[in-house]
């Protein structure tokens, strides 16, 4: 063997997989899914347009290069702010591995994004749901579907895309007195994890409507299949646990509204590419698992449900709820939560004499 002991010239690819390795357990499937796509950005464009082949090649121009890159193909701040952190973070242990250059993470340039700019406003809209889930409930041939099972239950408990993907038959439960409820539950050793562990854990209450659609579903519609350790995922595709990216592009059929209603881009449903399940998610209209989970906190927040109730509900935070989730629109937020107090506002003299 030889006695030099120096870290070897590692590929961008092969540097980037041995980080991601080393972050599982630490984080669940969907933040490592997450971060691999983060990267694989970067990867492909240092590979394909610069031509850069080992991490040790790579320089502060180039990943200055790469934001420049990025910021010209109108990406949102946020994302873009999303998409350098991990950068910087990949770095910092290819730095601690003595991959790069020690001072190379500090030059990556995390850009500072406004309050007012830190969550998306793309949702989808109550109405829009309202309008899938009538469709759904009335139509023979879609009720009780995957997709209109993943939305029901999706829309209805406000779970992320990891969540819905952990779930199992076993999980659709019932107590003594008759309610149904899904049990989420954390089993990280057979192959789901929950975003916060075990805190993550919780019962979500179903009503009866939304549990006859998932008694349906599994009865009529659910591929008879196991994963690989034996379970049952009650959202199941025809090989067995879908990934959660099988699971937003799910969601983005299911939402599609040229399904119930002509299309609002003018287009043909029987020659628009995006109405098959590989091209959904480029139409304008469709909507990603966490954008209907921010449609529906949104809406149980206007229906006046205590934000303290939808934390536990939907697994967050009461402040990442008022600062992530709490989308309403100020108008419509204006006449729905404060016409009571109109009669209080009235200064006509009139009136005022009249009160006296």
């Amino acid at each position: 063997m030889s006695g030099d002991r120096r870290p070897p010239d590692m590929s961008l690819r092969d540097a980037r997989d041995r980080w991601l390795n080393k972050l599982r357990g630490q984080y669940s499937e969907n933040s490592i899914s997450t971060y691999h796509y983060r990267l694989k950005l970067f990867v492909e464009w240092a590979d394909d347009q610069e031509g850069i082949e080992t991490v040790r090649d790579v320089t502060g121009w180039d990943i200055d290069t790469f934001e420049a890159h990025r910021r010209s193909q109108n990406l949102a701040l946020p994302s873009l702010k999303n998409e350098m952190s991990t950068l910087r973070n990949w770095f910092e242990y290819l730095a601690n591995a003595e991959l790069v250059d020690d001072d190379l993470p500090e030059k990556i340039e995390v850009p500072h994004v406004p309050p007012e700019e830190r969550s998306s406003d793309v949702k989808l809209a109550a109405d829009d749901a309202w309008a899938l889930l009538e469709y759904y409930r009335s139509s023979k041939s879609a009720y009780g579907t995957r997709d209109h099972a993943l939305l029901e239950v999706t829309w209805h408990s406000g779970a992320r895309a990891g969540a819905l993907r952990s779930l199992d038959v076993r999980d659709m439960e019932q107590t003594d007195r008759g309610d149904r409820y899904l049990d989420f539950r954390h089993r990280p050793d057979t192959g789901t994890r929950l975003k916060k562990g075990i805190n993550g854990e919780r019962p979500v209450l179903l009503n009866s409507t939304v549990w006859d659609v998932l008694d349906e579903y599994v009865r009529q519609h659910r591929n008879d299949v196991y994963d690989e350790y034996g379970r049952q995922p009650l959202l199941a595709s025809e090989n067995g646990r879908p990934t959660t990216g099988t699971i937003r592009d799910w969601m983005y059929m299911a939402t599609i509204p040229c399904i119930h209603s002509p299309c609002p881009h003018e287009k043909d449903p029987d020659t628009c590419e995006y109405v098959c399940y590989e091209h959904a998610g480029g139409c304008p209209s469709s909507r990603a698992p966490h954008q209907v989970r921010t449609g529906a906190i949104t809406w149980l927040r206007t229906r006046g449900v205590p934000a303290e109730v939808v934390a536990t509900r939907v697994n967050s935070s009461v402040q990442v709820i008022e600062e992530h989730y709490d989308k309403e629109d100020p108008v419509k937020e204006m006449l729905e939560r404060r016409q009571d107090f109109l009669g209080s506002l009235d200064i006509d003299p009139d009136s005022a004499n009249n009160d006296q």
